[in-house]
């Protein structure tokens, strides 16, 4: 007989307006499980307490996460540092908590930035000293990442700020060199 073991998985869904969760628990035979429930802290928004699906992927949007009403159109899902709280009845002996940083917004304007990358017309050097910058600005997204989901939600923070703050002043420039980062790192 399987013990009860609750875990959960965040999956991609390439979409900034959804979060998806899968549910990876063992379950024992019986009793079955009641009352699944998923408490999620939005970035800038609270906590909010869900119906979760066992043994199923589940997807949630701005309606579901409380954001907007069912009535408006799906926003994009902040990117931030999200506590993610699994329980089942009774909900204070059995849960499992995570903690992950959502930068999927900010992995949509690297991906346009990096894609411009290949189309612009500039000289050899410039291209080299933009994937230099890109290199670093996906090794910040990267740590922000590692950084939250080992609970270091400042660092995690100051990572995606650092790499946020590079990308803009990157994509501002659209192809402009200033050599400083290849010159110290490639020379």
């Amino acid at each position: 007989m399987a013990e009860l073991n609750l875990d959960i998985l965040v999956i991609p869904t390439y979409n900034t307006k959804t979060l998806g969760i899968a549910d990876i628990s063992t379950y024992p035979d019986s009793p079955p499980v009641q009352a699944p429930t998923i408490e999620i802290t939005v970035p800038g928004f609270g906590v909010v307490s869900i119906p979760f699906v066992p043994n199923d992927f589940n997807v949630f949007n701005s309606t579901s996460l409380e954001l907007t009403s069912g009535t408006d159109d799906l926003l994009p899902i902040p990117d931030g540092v999200y506590t993610l709280t699994y329980s089942v009845t009774p909900a204070f002996e059995n849960y499992v908590t995570k903690t992950i940083i959502r930068v999927d917004q900010l992995q949509e304007k690297f991906d346009e930035a990096f894609m411009k990358l290949d189309m612009m017309e500039c000289d050899m050097a410039i291209k080299k000293q933009s994937k230099v910058e890109l290199n670093t600005i996906y090794f910040l997204i990267q740590g922000a990442i590692a950084a939250a989901n080992n609970c270091a939600i400042d660092v995690a923070n100051k990572l995606y700020a650092q790499a946020s703050r590079q990308l803009t002043s990157f994509v501002k420039r659209n192809c402009g060199c200033s050599t400083n980062n290849y010159i110290t790192n490639f020379t």
